[in-house]
């Protein structure tokens, strides 16, 4: 992990033609992954779909499905339904291919039953897809849940220190099933400007009003904007990002912009695109 790679992330409910552009830009310049969230507002699904229409070899992942929320029978049927069910399919049409996917789920909601909701929803998607599954864990048991049966961890408002910390749990849970450590990626929330800035910080304060979030941020010690880039050029977001070198495998650049522009979104894609890229 000397040099993470880096992917980029935006919300699935902006524009199709945001979503288009970003993920042709991102894989022109060299991102490893694009990535979209999922919500009642916006499907990470239809719109990764979007994304494959405009590119040929950069993953492709969603982060993450709540599974709260949607059943895995509905989400391996969503996915096998845009994929034509086989990977030869390619990426004709608004396919979504399975060979780029990283299909992220998460709990969706606290309380006891979190972690047997994704337990058994990881086990009912890998018998139904043969797909990358990636699993979003805050703290520890989730961690630990995400090493014994994920292929990948989605880490998500968090600090490169807290995130080492976070990488061990997913160790040890690893260690005891007798696997392999899955990949370790995280979204670090970036924005340039200063309009950029103001809406990143009342998102870090509605996140901050969900419980599991609040009890994040208070095993961490520090407020939603201190895991977050906030710079007003492209050198100081560069500057920031390498705090993460080495930390995890991967570091998604979530993009925060003033209104989801194309213009908006492309300008952050290149201002945080890989060094290797310039």
């Amino acid at each position: 992990m000397a040099g993470s790679r880096r992917g980029f992330g935006i919300a699935a409910a902006v524009p199709a033609e945001v979503t288009r552009a970003a993920a042709a830009e991102a894989e022109s310049l060299g991102y490893d992954s694009f990535w979209v969230n999922d919500t009642p507002q916006g499907d990470g699904l239809a719109a990764l779909a979007e994304a494959a229409q405009v590119t040929e070899t950069i993953a492709l992942g969603v982060g993450v499905i709540a599974l709260s929320r949607r059943s895995p029978s509905s989400i391996a049927a969503q996915v096998l339904g845009q994929s034509g069910a086989a990977d030869d399919v390619g990426d004709a049409g608004t396919s979504l291919p399975l060979h780029r996917l990283l299909l992220g789920v998460g709990s969706g909601a606290g309380g006891p039953g979190a972690l047997a909701r994704v337990r058994d929803g990881v086990q009912a998607l890998r018998e139904a897809l043969d797909a990358t599954i990636y699993i979003s864990a805050l703290g520890p048991k989730m961690c630990h849940l995400a090493g014994e049966v994920a292929d990948g961890v989605l880490f998500n408002w968090l600090t490169p220190e807290y995130a080492r910390r976070s990488v061990e749990w997913v160790q040890a849970g690893a260690a005891k099933a007798g696997r392999q450590t899955p990949a370790l990626a995280a979204y670090v929330r970036v924005a340039l400007g200063d309009d950029a800035a103001r809406r990143l910080t009342e998102e870090g304060s509605r996140y901050a009003r969900i419980p599991a979030y609040a009890d994040h941020f208070r095993r961490m010690g520090v407020a939603p904007v201190d895991t977050c880039i906030a710079a007003s050029s492209a050198e100081a977001i560069q500057e920031a990002l390498a705090a993460w070198d080495g930390v995890l495998d991967e570091v998604v650049v979530r993009a925060i912009t003033p209104h989801d522009t194309v213009e908006e979104t492309l300008a952050l894609v290149r201002a945080a695109a890989p060094l290797r890229a310039r």
